[in-house]
């Protein structure tokens, strides 16, 4: 039987809630332990934690944890009242450089890399990268545009411990996926569809705000921000049900990093 274990990690990743049958509402969360290593934390109910506990992005975490069942070497199972948040989280005006340095390490060098040594030795699961292009933001109406009754029903039965939230899950009525290149030679593309709780958050925002004219603010930020403006890199993982298959778990997006412009000056004679 596993026995729990302690550790330190940022947070650097929250998926959008999902209905799940073994706890109402679920998100994926990854984090990088002080010792340099991925973490998932998955099921996190998220929206039922206590608010003392609600850990949010780029926030250094103390968690009580057990190695789950999921084959998925990252994979621990988060004890709910074993969180203990230990900073605010690191601001993005002046910590860019702070986040890249406990990130940066674990870049990989691109995703057709990622998903071979997968395939070769059943990990990495989880990877950051920056790919050499991205082509485009696909958007694309859900089938379904309201959860299922069957997905109402666990929404409303709620956690067992836990408070149920005042407002009910909305459903994200659209598929976000980006289309990008790797930085190599044999990539011919991937599209992968991208679960980040801030796109789904910029959505309702800017759907409420904006009605049926969202999706030009909302390209503006994640297609031709996130082409032009950012150094972007792809938080992704594999899916516990399709081992084989990855998506965007999150967004990395710091500012530039602009090299130094050096002049040469020829000696006089």
């Amino acid at each position: 039987m596993p026995q729990p274990e302690t550790k330190k990690a940022l947070i650097v990743v929250r998926t959008y809630p999902t209905p799940a049958k073994n706890g109402a509402e679920v998100s994926c969360t990854a984090a990088i332990t002080d010792k340099g290593e991925w973490l998932r934390l998955f099921p996190v109910p998220w929206r039922y934690l206590a608010q003392e506990h609600q850990f949010r992005r780029y926030q250094w975490v103390e968690l009580t944890v057990e190695k789950a069942s999921d084959p998925r070497p990252e994979s621990y199972k988060l004890k709910q009242n074993g969180i203990k948040i230990l900073t605010e989280p690191l601001s993005p005006a002046n910590e860019w450089k702070a986040r890249r340095e406990i990130i940066e390490p674990l870049r990989a060098h691109c995703l057709c890399c990622l998903v071979r040594d997968r395939n070769a030795n059943q990990r990495p699961t989880l990877g950051l990268f920056r790919p050499r292009k991205i082509e485009r933001l696909i958007i694309t109406p859900e089938d379904d545009a309201s959860w299922t009754p069957a997905q109402i029903a666990i929404l409303e039965q709620g956690h067992l411990f836990a408070e149920k939230p005042k407002q009910q899950l909305e459903k994200i009525p659209f598929k976000f996926q980006y289309k990008f290149f790797c930085d190599e030679d044999t990539c011919t593309g991937h599209t992968l569809t991208c679960t980040d709780w801030e796109m789904a958050e910029a959505w309702r925002r800017w759907k409420a705000e904006y009605g049926d004219k969202w999706e030009e603010k909302f390209r503006k930020r994640f297609e031709k921000d996130m082409i032009e403006k950012y150094d972007t890199h792809f938080f992704v993982g594999t899916v516990h049900a399709h081992p084989g298959a990855w998506i965007v778990v999150g967004l990395f997006y710091p500012p530039p990093i602009i090299q130094p412009c050096f002049t040469f000056s020829p000696s006089l004679p």
